[in-house]
């Protein structure tokens, strides 16, 4: 097992830890162990070496990223460290995305601590989740983009425990702007849609920024 693969299964079982915690009614003995074991695992983790990323000129002028098909990413997931779509993010939504031609798709399961009321999921995640799916069109149509404006409609409860499905393609182009529209369904249930304006950033300038705010 490598050691990306190792981040992964660990943040896997903190993010499993955290919906099972808000879900359980805990008693005090059982509060008092755990806070105790994981003061002590806390402790270990901000004892080890501080997480660098590299970044470079070089690096970044080479990059470049081909969106997977479904049948290409099988059970894997885009954006490690991703809010939303990291694996190895313990905090991330653990959703899963891959393209279909020239629309860009996503699924996930949400868990319990990811509610606003009973059973539903909050609204501010199922935006995260829009957002997200969107901002993969700029990658599938090779452009590097931010968000400048997002359009939610809610038409029904967004359920938790329960798998929804997002698609996302682009409606048109003007210039640096581009106009990306979704949906999300729980099953066949529409429960949310959105419309986004993203503006395209010119690649040198974009990377410059990444350099500034790394230095």
């Amino acid at each position: 097992m490598t050691s990306e693969e190792q981040r992964i299964v660990a943040a896997s079982l903190m993010r499993e830890l955290g919906h099972e915690f808000v879900a359980r009614d805990l008693c005090d003995d059982q509060l008092d162990d755990l806070s105790e074991k994981l003061r002590t695992q806390l402790e270990r983790v901000r004892a080890a070496a501080p997480r660098v990323r590299e970044l470079s000129r070089e690096r970044l002028e080479e990059f470049s990223m081909t969106i997977p098909t479904f049948d290409e990413i099988g059970q894997g997931q885009l954006f490690s460290d991703s809010v939303v779509a990291g694996a190895a993010n313990p905090m991330g939504l653990g959703a899963q995305l891959w393209r279909d031609g020239d629309v860009a798709c996503m699924r996930v399961t949400l868990g319990k601590a990811f509610e606003g009321a009973p059973g539903r999921a909050h609204g501010g995640v199922v935006a995260a989740l829009l957002d997200e799916v969107m901002g993969l069109m700029n990658i599938i149509h090779g452009a590097m983009a931010f968000t400048a404006q997002l359009d939610i409609t809610y038409h029904a409860p967004t359920p938790v425990e329960e798998e929804i499905v997002a698609r996302a393609w682009l409606a048109r182009r003007d210039e640096r702007k581009h106009f990306v529209e979704a949906t999300l369904h729980a099953n066949d249930v529409l429960v949310a849609s959105a419309k986004a304006l993203f503006i395209a950033m010119d690649r040198s300038t974009f990377l410059e920024q990444l350099l500034i705010n790394e230095d």
